[in-house]
């Protein structure tokens, strides 16, 4: 047994705390789903109690290593039962209230990422996106990745080298969440006046709308592109009685609405750069949206 660990496994539960929000981090990413990535943690945690830990001399990368085999097989299985998420399918959300200055929430927004990233991250095969979130995301060497799929660290490279190729296709935003703000602000004042000239003036030309209705909603659900096609879904479907709250969705501003009695109507996640919405991601899935952390100031 390594010098300094006690006769228990209690120093890797205490590692395996320390590790959890990077570990639920991995398992996002793998995942895009928040209750998968707890389950896959869970199953983690299960299979770390019961293996024998005393010669381990990297516990946080091995700890990595056992998640994302977990999340390996989630993926593989998933796609075995041809449940791999359908188009259009939007990722869950992971919600915040903005809170500048506060350094945990400036970690938080440092750590996110993007949800039109996940979208592109769900299109890569289960091997790909291994290969690409633990190296380029978590900076696991492409040695240690290669065992769990059985290949050489030269083929890992290439696996992550493809779903890079793809990865670069996912908008990327404006880092001033101040000014991501006050761009949504007038998409929201313009949507609800009805106001289709200056909804298009602050879309980009190229705009990409997905919005995931879920099964009760199939009529919500579609992917649409172009600023004219976009500005019109944006006022037939706005809801000017609907109470709507800025948040921080996955690193971005973005809004919650509700109706007056609290019940989640969508989150609205906006991607702008250079003063313009690039894409816009909707979750409007009543039965995701039930349970989805942050979604009620209380949670």
């Amino acid at each position: 047994m390594a010098e300094n660990k006690p006769d228990d496994s209690s120093w890797m539960t205490a590692e395996f705390e320390r590790q959890r929000d990077r570990l639920h981090s991995v398992a996002y990413r793998m995942l895009g789903s928040l209750t998968e990535a707890d389950d896959a943690l869970q199953e983690a945690w299960l299979r770390i109690d019961r293996a024998d830990t005393d010669e381990i001399a990297n516990p946080a990368g091995w700890l990595t290593t056992v998640t994302a085999r977990v999340c390996l097989n989630m993926l593989r299985a998933r796609s075995n039962r041809h449940e791999e998420p359908t188009s259009p399918h939007v990722p869950d959300p992971i919600i915040q209230e903005e809170s500048a200055g506060d350094p945990a929430f400036e970690a938080a927004l440092a750590d996110s990422v993007g949800l039109a990233m996940l979208v592109v991250l769900q299109t890569l095969s289960p091997a790909e996106r291994l290969a690409f979130i633990l190296h380029d995301m978590f900076a696991v060497p492409f040695a240690e990745i290669a065992p769990m799929l059985d290949r050489t660290p030269e083929a890992v490279r290439q696996l992550a080298s493809r779903a890079r190729t793809r990865v670069r296709s996912a908008p990327a935003a404006d880092a001033d969440l101040a000014q991501q703000r006050v761009v949504v602000e007038a998409f929201l004042a313009a949507a609800r006046a009805g106001d289709f000239d200056s909804l298009v003036a602050i879309l980009d030309p190229n705009v990409r709308l997905r919005a995931d209705g879920g099964p009760s909603r199939p009529g919500i659900s579609a992917i649409v592109h172009g600023a004219e096609v976009v500005a019109g879904r944006a006022i037939m479907f706005s809801t000017p009685d609907a109470i709507v709250r800025p948040v921080v969705v996955n690193g971005s501003a973005g809004i919650v609405a509700t109706t007056a009695d609290g019940e989640p109507i969508s989150v609205m996640a906006f991607t702008i750069r250079d003063g313009l919405v690039i894409a816009i991601d909707v979750l409007a899935d009543p039965h995701r949206l039930r349970d989805l952390p942050g979604i009620t100031q209380s949670d």
